[in-house]
């Protein structure tokens, strides 16, 4: 049988058509990513020093803590009755309530960071014009590098987010489609392997994997200046091993369920886990040392980090073997299993 008729070259065409027939697909796999990457590059972007909002209840001596602590382009305080303040408080629009007495009196959310914050500053500022004076002395440096910023290390993690998106939806919502309106059924009398099917709906996503990654990255560097440390070898091998990877889960999440319902349930069921713990918006360090073991052998977890080592430490193929394991693992038991479990109907 030649290369062009062979049923794995036929199926990647049908497949590759599906997609391109879909305008909600190509929203997901290209215009989806770079939304978030442009909406949260912009909300968590490097600005000027923040001001902190400070509540200066109304009474007397309220006017000298306010000149106090106006002084300080951190800070900005802000006269309010004590019902106001009160409210301001509650509702987050101030981080601290400063009440004048002897002593002062600070009133805050010991949960909220920029509370604690605030108390920190104010304290240091009214201390510091009751006359108190610094033992030693300290120098300042700041991280300024490209890398360093949270656009920098959400990329990445948007990168792998997309990648596992698109294989389960792209691929099991495709199938789980055919299979409810019976044209899975078709398949079985033409001359191919139940393999065969399965490699195309892989194979298929591949050929989208160039443009997906290289928007991206590119629109990434281009708005936000989000450096690419790594070889585009390292990266390559990174996206090809994730996206196949989470081809084979979405056609094991798709080997079985009949209804778009069930399937969308799964998979919802399957990439949760990964989009709260395996390190897309925050570090995985978050989560408590007991959990960790769990978190790191999770396939999106292996692939954010390896794509962050590559981008942000330049880090080589070698240096991401044990990520790269893991994903690869994930792939081989994964693909294995659907081939089992796979139905025509």
């Amino acid at each position: 049988m030649s290369l062009r008729f062979h049923p794995l070259a036929q199926l990647t065409l049908l497949k590759l058509r599906g997609l391109l027939r879909e305008p909600e697909a190509i929203f997901w796999v290209f215009a989806f990513p770079l939304l978030m990457a442009l909406a949260l590059g912009v909300a968590f972007r490097v600005r000027g020093t923040e001001r902190l909002p400070v509540g200066i209840q109304d009474g007397a001596g309220a006017a000298a803590l306010e000149l106090a602590l106006a002084g300080r382009d951190d800070l900005e305080p802000r006269r309010l009755a004590a019902d106001a303040a009160r409210e301001a408080l509650r509702r987050g629009n101030v981080a601290l309530v400063v009440v004048p007495a002897e002593p002062v009196v600070y009133w805050f959310d010991p949960t909220r960071s920029d509370s604690r914050q605030a108390r920190l500053l104010v304290h240091d500022v009214l201390q510091r014009a009751a006359g108190r004076t610094d033992v030693g002395g300290a120098t300042e440096r700041h991280m300024t590098e490209r890398g360093s910023r949270y656009i920098d290390f959400l990329v990445p993690g948007l990168l792998g987010m997309n990648l596992m998106g698109t294989g389960f939806w792209g691929i099991g919502f495709f199938i789980v489609v055919a299979r409810s309106r019976s044209l899975l059924k078709r398949f079985v009398a033409t001359p191919m392997r139940r393999s065969d099917f399965l490699l195309s709906q892989i194979t298929g996503r591949l050929v989208f994997l160039v443009l997906e990654v290289g928007v991206l990255v590119v629109f990434a560097r281009l708005a936000f200046d989000v450096p690419l440390r790594g070889s585009l070898v390292s990266l390559s091998a990174v996206c090809v091993v994730g996206a196949l990877t989470f081809g084979g889960l979405g056609l094991l999440v798709a080997a079985r369920p009949r209804t778009i319902e069930g399937v969308a349930g799964m998979m919802n069921l399957a990439m949760m886990p990964m989009w709260i713990c395996s390190g897309v918006f925050f570090s995985t360090a978050r989560f408590p040392a007991a959990a960790q073991p769990l978190i790191q052998a999770l396939p999106l977890t292996a692939v954010n980090d390896a794509l962050r080592a590559v981008m942000l430490d330049g880090a080589g193929l070698a240096a991401i073997a044990g990520e790269l394991g893991i994903a690869s693992a994930w792939c081989v038991a994964s693909f294995a299993a659907a081939v089992a479990l796979f139905r025509w109907s």
